[in-house]
């Protein structure tokens, strides 16, 4: 039965990187992996390469609109046997609210809240209605910790007629990303505040903002209206200290969060708040292991 792959390829020229699709493919994931394919890099043009990496993915659209593909050239390898890669941890279910962001092809700009169907220490499934496609790039922001990843969208499948399950792949495995405890201890603190930024259409603005809370990393601010999306860089500043932070989230509207944004420093060494803050506790010690008399 013909199956569907995602290919991703380095250019030989460079450290470029491209994801290249193959329909209707009679090949094993074991046997894609030992050919060389062609393909068109962004900066040097067309290529030959063989597989960094390959994942067997279900077509967006029906099979039939999918377009036929050239035939291409394929030299196994000359001895080396093809390996799986073993999973870095098992897939769990579980539903984690999260927010993603980023650019979806020629829809532009999007932010989507959503939650986790299943996750692991190397990723998550998770259901958008924004149109991605494999190798993009997008973040995604736990809502209960406040982390945020930079993700790359590693398989896809038509789960409905306007909304796709989607795979996100970290750049390296996190064991404990889905917790949902706080890597930083936050106190709650009202501060006035002059945040300067861009807006959406460019234009410069400079507005008071008061803090909601702080902690050693980032803070949460209210009152600010000229920001629409993640991901933008503003200057705050606290009486004559100011430094440069980076929003991760923006309150919806119509919620309690409204106006309200979460950003985290971008210069550590910069302290503008000059209040006492709770040290993160450490993580307690293993459980000790158990002596045999």
């Amino acid at each position: 039965m013909p199956r569907n792959f995602a290919i991703r390829l380095r250019c030989p020229k460079g450290d470029a990187d491209s994801w290249v699709t193959l329909s209707n493919r009679e090949e094993s994931l074991e046997q894609i992996l030992q050919q060389t394919w062609d393909f068109k890099c962004r900066e040097h043009g067309p290529q030959q390469g063989i597989p960094q990496e390959a994942m067997e993915v279900a077509p967006i659209d029906d099979s039939t609109s999918l377009p036929a593909t050239s035939p291409s050239f394929a030299v196994p390898f000359p001895d080396t046997p093809a390996k799986k890669t073993p999973r870095a941890s098992e897939r769990l279910p579980m539903r984690v609210p999260v927010v993603i962001y980023g650019f979806a092809g020629k829809t532009g700009a999007f932010h989507e809240d959503t939650e986790t169907v299943l996750v692991n220490s190397s990723g998550a499934l998770v259901t958008l209605k924004a149109k991605l496609a494999l190798g993009d790039t997008v973040f995604l922001i736990h809502k209960s910790s406040r982390q945020e990843l930079e993700v790359r969208v590693a398989y896809l499948d038509a789960y409905s007629d306007r909304e796709t399950r989607v795979g996100l792949a970290f750049r390296q495995p996190i064991a404990d990303f889905w917790k949902k405890t706080r890597k930083k201890a936050r106190v709650s603190k009202t501060l006035r505040v002059i945040v300067k930024g861009t807006d959406p259409k460019g234009h410069p603005f400079a507005q008071s903002a008061y803090t909601v809370d702080l902690s050693e990393g980032g803070a949460r601010l209210d009152g600010i209206g000229f920001l629409t999306s993640p991901g933008q860089t503003i200057e705050v500043r606290r009486l004559w200290r100011k430094a440069r932070f980076r929003v991760v989230w923006i309150g919806h509207v119509g919620t309690n969060e409204s106006n309200q944004v979460g950003v985290v420093g971008l210069q550590a060494e910069k302290n503008i708040w000059r209040v006492e803050l709770p040290k993160t506790p450490p993580p307690p010690p293993p459980d000790p292991k158990p002596t045999k008399e």
